[in-house]
């Protein structure tokens, strides 16, 4: 049977992994084992970024929203409590957009569901 010499497979496999980890320092970069095990580990911090992000930006919108609502006199679990007994059916992105673009809207909102 016939020798197979796989050189030129393996050399743009190679390739196309350090191609990927351009900008990671030093041996990180340039030498494929050091180079994969970076990698391996960027897309793992990567995958659990984008949950955290997530995460991150819904705590973002409500301490918005609660410092506008102490603004108008009421507490943050109070707003949501009402908004939910008025179905006012609006997610904390949109109340923290209104609360930072259009304050006189979120102000009125707030005496909406105050009385």
């Amino acid at each position: 049977m016939t020798r197979v010499k796989r050189g030129t497979v393996v050399k743009k496999r190679h390739k196309a992994l350090l191609k990927l980890t351009k900008g990671f320092w030093g041996e990180r970069k340039n030498l494929f084992k050091k180079a994969k095990d970076t990698l391996l580990r960027a897309w793992a911090y990567a995958f659990k970024g984008r949950k955290l992000k997530k995460r991150d930006m819904r705590a973002l919108f409500i301490s918005r929203v609660k410092a506008a609502a102490n603004n108008n006199g009421l507490a943050y679990n109070a707003l949501i409590y009402r908004l939910k007994i008025e179905n006012v059916l609006i997610n904390r992105k949109m109340l923290s957009q209104l609360a930072i673009a259009e304050p006189t809207a979120f102000t009125e909102l707030v005496n909406l569901v105050k009385g």
